[in-house]
C-alpha cells in the first residue's frame, strides 16, 4: 500500500503539529499489525520498505517538516511526564532502549493474549534521537544514573524507584521490588542494533531475536512482576534506522560532504548554522533544546573508511524518531 493522495495533501497543507500527528498514525498503521513468526522477517522488511515512501517525501518536497519536528511532534518524554502525573496509584515505565514500532507487534500480541488492556500509539524521540538527549528530557544526567535507584528526585518521574539493567529477563524480576511505582531502563535491544549493524546482519538479524525475546514466556513474566499492583507503560528513547537497506548516495560531491561530515554517523554537533548547498537538503542544522546539531535527511548511506553500519540511530527518518507508547494494565 503506497502512501495515499490525501495523506500527502495533508501533509503539504495542514499545520507542523497536524501534519506530524498524521505522519505518526500512519507509521503506527503501518508497523504495529501482527506478525506470524514463521513470516516475520520478510513481513518486518515489507513494512520498512513501506515507510520509505514516507521518508522519500520528508526528504523532497516535505523537508520543511523536520524543521518543525521540534515544536510540533508529541514528544515520548513530555507524553511520559504527562501520564506519570496524571496516573494515581501504582505506576511503572520500561523504557526498552531503541525499541522502535516495527518491534510493537509482538508486545501488543502478547499483552492482549495475556489478558492486560492495551493503549497505544506513536510519540516522537528528542532529536538528536539518541539516548542521553532522552535521559535529559526527563531530567536524569544520563541513561547510566538510573541504576540501583541512583537518579535522585529531581527529575520528571518523582518518586520513582529506579533501574538501568542489561539484563536476562530472568533476572530482571528481581529488579521489581514492592515499590509503587518504578522506571526501568533496558539496554535492550539498543545492544543489539550495535551488535548486529556490520554487513551481513542487520534488520532481518535483529528481527529474529527480537522475535524470540519479546514472545519469551521470561519476558512476559517480567511484565506480569510490572503490573502486580501498577499500570504500566512500555516505550523506547528512539527507534533506529535500517540503514543496510538504504540507496548508496551517487553524487560524488555529496559522497563527499556526507563521509568528511559524519564519518559513518547519522549526526554531529554542529558549530555554526550553515547548511549544505543541495536542495532537497541531504542534511539539515538544526537548533533543538539539546543544542545544535546536523542531521543526515532521509534514507541515504555512503562508502566510508570503517564500513557504513547496517543499523544506526539519530538521523532524521520516520523510523528512527518513532517510539511505541504502550500502555498496559490488569
Amino acid at each position: 500500500m503506497a502512501v495515499s493522495l490525501p495523506l500527502i495533501r495533508q501533509l503539504q497543507s495542514d499545520s507542523p503539529s497536524d501534519a506530524w500527528k498524521a505522519l505518526l498514525s500512519y507509521a503506527w498503521d503501518v508497523c504495529s499489525p501482527p506478525l506470524n513468526p514463521e513470516t516475520a522477517q520478510q513481513e518486518v522488511t515489507r513494512r520498512d520498505t513501506q515507510i520509505a515512501e514516507l521518508d522519500l517525501f520528508l526528504a523532497t518536497a516535505g523537508w520543511d517538516l523536520w524543521r518543525g519536528y521540534e515544536d510540533a511532534v508529541e514528544h515520548t518524554a513530555d507524553a511520559l511526564a504527562s501520564w506519570w502525573e496524571e496516573t494515581a496509584g501504582g505506576k511503572a515505565v520500561l523504557i526498552l532502549d531503541a525499541l522502535s514500532l516495527r518491534e510493537s507487534p509482538w508486545i501488543l500480541q502478547g499483552a492482549i493474549e495475556q489478558g492486560y488492556k492495551v493503549e497505544a500509539r506513536a510519540t516522537g524521540a528528542e532529536l538528536p534521537a539518541d539516548t542521553t538527549p532522552f535521559a535529559k528530557a526527563l531530567g536524569f544526567v544520563q541513561r547510566s544514573a538510573l541504576g540501583n535507584n541512583g537518579a535522585g528526585g529531581a527529575h520528571r518521574l518523582p518518586g520513582a524507584r529506579t533501574d538501568c539493567v542489561d539484563y536476562p529477563w530472568t533476572d530482571c524480576l528481581n529488579t521489581v521490588g514492592a515499590d509503587p511505582q518504578i522506571v526501568i531502563w533496558h539496554q535492550w535491544p539498543d545492544s543489539r542494533v550495535h551488535d548486529f549493524a556490520e554487513i551481513g546482519k542487520g534488520l532481518r538479524t535483529l528481527s529474529q531475536e527480537v522475535a524470540e525475546r519479546l514472545t519469551d514466556p521470561e519476558f512476559w513474566r517480567f511484565v506480569d512482576r510490572l503490573t502486580t499492583g501498577r499500570r504500566l507503560i512500555i516505550t523506547s528513547d528512539h527507534g533506529y534506522a535500517a540503514t543496510g537497506n538504504f540507496a548508496d548516495t551517487t553524487e560524488a560531491d555529496q559522497k563527499t560532504y556526507l563521509k568528511d561530515t559524519y564519518s559513518s554517523g547519522r549526526w554531529v554537533k554542529a558549530d555554526q548554522e550553515t547548511q549544505p548547498p543541495w536542495l532537497p537538503p541531504i542534511a539539515l542544522t538544526l537548533e533543538t533544546k539539546h543544542g545544535r546539531n546536523s542531521f543526515v535527511v532521509g534514507r541515504r548511506k555512503w562508502k566510508s573508511p570503517a564500513g557504513y553500519p547496517t543499523l544506526a540511530h539519530g538521523g532524521l527518518s520516520v523510523l528512527e524518531v518513532a517510539s511505541p507508547f504502550i500502555e498496559i494494565s490488569p
